[in-house]
């Protein structure tokens, strides 16, 4: 399984065409549920989020357990000030550990001090 974050599913949704081609190739595909917040953050206006929602509507969500919640603190923890993690991004690794999946992104640097985070850049940028 492979979770798509925030930057991978900004591409997709803007039909960049080397993220709609590997979008086709993968099998079982999902979304940290907040990777989609982080995209209805960045909407202007309700329009433009109605569009986000529908785009997003065939997407499975995941969300993070109590146990990635947890690891997702003692990461954030561990790591804001000596490698600058965010907490989003503590949040959407831990789901992925917890589901087994990798995560498909290409901020690998944000992400290389999470142990038992397998991360894979899906295309050419």
């Amino acid at each position: 399984m492979i979770l798509l974050d925030t930057d991978v599913m900004v591409d997709i949704l803007r039909g960049y065409e080397p993220a709609k081609i590997w979008l086709e190739s993968a099998q079982e595909i999902g979304v940290p549920g907040l990777v989609v917040m982080e995209l209805i953050q960045g909407c202007q206006n309700a329009k433009e989020q109605r569009q986000l929602e529908r785009s997003l509507s065939n997407y499975r969500l995941y969300w993070p357990s109590e146990e990635d919640n947890n690891r997702a603190l003692t990461s954030f923890s561990a790591h804001h000030l000596s490698d600058n993690i965010g907490l989003l991004d503590a949040l959407i690794a831990e789901t992925a550990i917890g589901v087994h999946a990798q995560l498909a992104t290409f901020n690998v640097k944000h992400y290389r001090v999470l142990r038992g985070l397998k991360t894979v850049q899906p295309y050419e940028k």
